[in-house]
């Protein structure tokens, strides 16, 4: 029988069942990044919860065609179209080229979402490269009489529009009778900028010429236009964080669908925010402008593997507000390190039991990951297998270590690599826990225990089981 998730649509803030536009197949767009700083693990938070929904998709059978954009131009300080381009203003701090400091943060991107397994997308289109589409999209908008001018830019008219606000479901007569103060040309304060021209004081490193003057597209238009390109007029699904329900992902359904007259996107989901833990009581968004930022190298730093993290976001629930603390995340390592341990036995141990099988939980597991990709429920459902495996009297090791394979296709965990992580241990450490097995194999007790008391000095701890010696970083 053929699965589909049931998934909470901020569309219509409510769970839904999902039915694609076309048989077996998915048309996905997720917001990728501004490529002008390292990436913090509340962005990568994101990306993870969409790799979950992505994964869970492959499971229930389901063709994915994955779009995720590069933003390296457009992007200003504000929401309200002014400020700097981030891109040009850290390009400006370093003293290198616009192009430079993106091609190195994208770089950067690519590489976290490689240490997180999360899966790549089949398409990243760059904001710089498809500056025809974004003109052609506006000029389109324009024609149908949805822009007007103003000193700095090009601006699309959100009056034109009965269902504006329609996402974040905004009281959008209240937000223009109480308009703000500083609104400079803007028609209505909802109004955003499709073009901004380039200040005629200075020259800009990104800038292109068009029908209205030399200027660069503004932030909203090129997921607009890289995602139609890609995936049609009207796709499945768009993802993102949901800092962008207000502003962002508003203006893109109302200029796409402005442009189209037709539904830009059916499902629309949003993951919450990491919080990070100050003092007791007190918690704060992470956020690169609040100067709270964790990258994965901090991770690394303090000795944590970028999958002790992924570990950590699967036990909150991709819509509900996350707390990060380094004791949870030392929490999440060592029950990654416990899971680890336990595929390798299996991995190592042939041991089989005829008749058992694991349907249950496999049945339990695909339950709870099509149910809004209730990935705390499928991870309790994990551990419930090894209790059930370690306390039974019978066995089928081979069917339990595909079962809890079969898991991962979800988790991504990288359990399949168990075995190659204990080979990756350092050289001078897999040499003791050698001299230590042979030293046990002569009975020679004493040297065996001041190998383990050496090992455990140089930051691992070893355990004997029926199965062999255990090592674990302290």
């Amino acid at each position: 029988m053929a699965l589909a998730p049931k998934l909470t649509n901020t569309l219509s803030g409510k769970k839904e069942l999902f039915k694609p536009l076309h048989k077996g197949f998915v048309g996905l767009y997720t917001c990728g990044p501004t490529v002008y700083q390292y990436a913090h693990i509340g962005n990568l938070r994101t990306y993870i919860f969409e790799d979950l929904l992505k994964r869970t998709l492959l499971m229930d059978g389901f063709r994915v065609k994955h779009v995720m954009n590069i933003t390296d131009v457009g992007h200003l300080a504000s929401d309200e179209d002014t400020g700097e381009d981030k891109v040009e203003r850290e390009a400006s701090r370093e003293g290198k080229s616009a192009w430079d400091i993106a091609r190195k943060f994208e770089a950067v991107f690519l590489e976290d979402l490689k240490a997180l397994n999360i899966l790549p997308a089949q398409k990243m289109p760059r904001a710089t490269e498809h500056i025809d589409i974004q003109i052609k999209l506006i000029q389109k908008l324009e024609k149908k009489g949805y822009t007007y001018r103003t000193a700095d830019g090009i601006y699309f008219d959100t009056a034109h529009l009965k269902d504006y606000g329609k996402l974040a479901r905004k009281n959008i007569g209240g937000i223009r009778a109480g308009a703000r103060v500083a609104e400079g040309e803007k028609r209505n304060p909802t109004d955003f900028a499709l073009w901004k021209f380039s200040p005629q004081d200075a020259k800009r490193q990104m800038e292109w010429q068009s029908p209205w003057g030399i200027g660069f597209p503004g932030w909203h238009i090129e997921c607009s236009a890289m995602s139609m390109k890609y995936l049609g007029e009207t796709f499945d699904i768009h993802c993102g964080g949901i800092d962008h329900i207000q502003v962002h992902h508003q203006n893109e359904i109302a200029q796409s669908e402005a442009a189209t007259g037709e539904p830009f996107a059916h499902y629309w989901l949003h993951g919450n925010f990491l919080r990070i833990e100050n003092t007791p009581g007190s918690d704060e968004k992470m956020s690169k402008s609040l100067g709270n930022s964790i990258t994965l190298d901090t991770l690394r730093e303090q000795g944590f593997d970028p999958l002790d993290y992924r570990y950590l976001t699967l036990g909150v629930h991709w819509r509900k507000p996350m707390a990060f603390s380094w004791d949870a995340l030392r929490a999440a390592q060592t029950a990654r390190r416990e899971l680890m341990d336990f595929v390798r036995e299996l991995q190592t141990n042939k041991d089989r039991a005829k008749g058992i099988t694991y349907t249950k939980h496999l049945t339990a597991f695909l339950e709870a990951i099509n149910d809004d990709l209730n990935a705390p429920k499928a991870l309790s459902i994990l551990w419930k297998l090894i209790r059930e495996f370690r306390t039974s009297k019978s066995h089928n090791t081979p069917m339990a270590l595909k079962t809890i394979l079969q898991f991962d296709h979800f988790l991504g965990l990288n359990l399949k690599d168990a075995t190659k992580a204990q080979e990756a241990l350092p050289q001078h450490i897999q040499e003791l826990i050698a001299q230590r097995k042979h030293a046990r194999q002569a009975k020679d007790w004493m040297r065996s225990d001041q190998i383990r008391d050496q090992i455990k000095s140089l930051g691992w701890t070893i355990e004997d089981s029926p199965q062999g010696q255990k090592i674990k970083k302290l």
